[in-house]
């Protein structure tokens, strides 16, 4: 029998990690767990997420109409894209938006992570692309994320943030804190040269392990273009067969995109 309680008292736990962790500042984020076929508790909206307990958090239907929430409190405002991951895919049971500094600096930036740089990102990750631009809080990012739900289980938010799910509440968060840990290493790679990419060949023994080892959820190990052409891997994205939401740069292009991006979006 589910014990909601303690399932609160885990997504509060998770919305101080991602506080903590500088992943959000003051009210952003929002943090869902599906705890039947039509029960979800979530996050409220309007607020900070470092400072949740128990008694915040609510609980909406497969809609994200409000079953029940205490006074003072309503779902976040993001709950649409929350459910639109539930819909498409039944093998998630929570879902984790933040807005990470550098993973969300790259979708800013309007380039996705696709660089083999290191195995354990390969493995867990694959490559993490970037969804459309939507306005927050309408039908706009769901439609954007959608068509990546069944082949990633980590999508950059165009000009916004992140989104991570899993088959649990504390598999979603890691891949959070994987795709930002993944992104900083990439940019810092860069700034230090240029990263030394793993060849095809070892991304490809890399894809074997993670068959290997039968995780669960999506990888795009098997469905990106590059694969189909007979390539590595979606991380060799730019060597003629670009897949949706991947780009190349020079290094030195890459770092001046995301500077002048990011200062742009700063007023700067």
């Amino acid at each position: 029998m589910v014990n909601e309680y303690e399932i609160k008292k885990q997504i509060c736990d998770i919305g101080k990690r991602i506080y903590d962790h500088g992943m959000v500042a003051s009210n952003d984020g929002n943090i869902s767990v599906k705890i039947s076929e039509n029960e979800f508790l979530c996050t409220p909206t309007g607020v900070s997420k470092g400072f949740m307990t128990p008694e915040y958090i609510c609980k909406v239907d497969k809609e994200g109409k409000v079953i029940s929430a205490n006074p003072g409190f309503k779902p976040s405002s993001e709950i649409k894209m929350h459910m639109r991951v539930y819909k498409e895919r039944p093998d998630v049971n929570a879902v984790v938006h933040a807005h990470p500094l550098y993973a969300t600096s790259f979708a800013i930036a309007g380039i996705p992570l696709t660089q083999p740089i290191m195995p354990e990102a390969v493995i867990a990750l694959g490559c993490v692309p970037i969804a459309d631009y939507g306005t927050p809080s309408t039908e706009e990012i769901p439609d954007a994320v959608e068509k990546y739900l069944q082949h990633f289980d980590a999508v950059l938010l165009a000009n916004h943030g992140a989104l991570s799910f899993s088959d649990s509440l504390l598999s979603a968060y890691h891949k959070m804190e994987s795709v930002e840990f993944y992104a900083q290493l990439l940019y810092q790679s860069k700034m230090l040269g240029g990263p030394k990419e793993l060849s095809k060949a070892q991304v490809k023994r890399l894809y074997e392990i993670r068959k290997a080892f039968g995780l669960p959820g999506k990888h795009p190990a098997d469905i990106c273009l590059n694969a189909k052409n007979g390539n590595a891997s979606c991380h060799n994205c730019s060597q003629g067969a670009p897949m949706e939401g991947c780009g190349s740069s020079s290094d030195a292009d890459l770092i001046a995109a995301i500077t002048k991006k990011v200062m742009e979006t700063l007023g700067k």
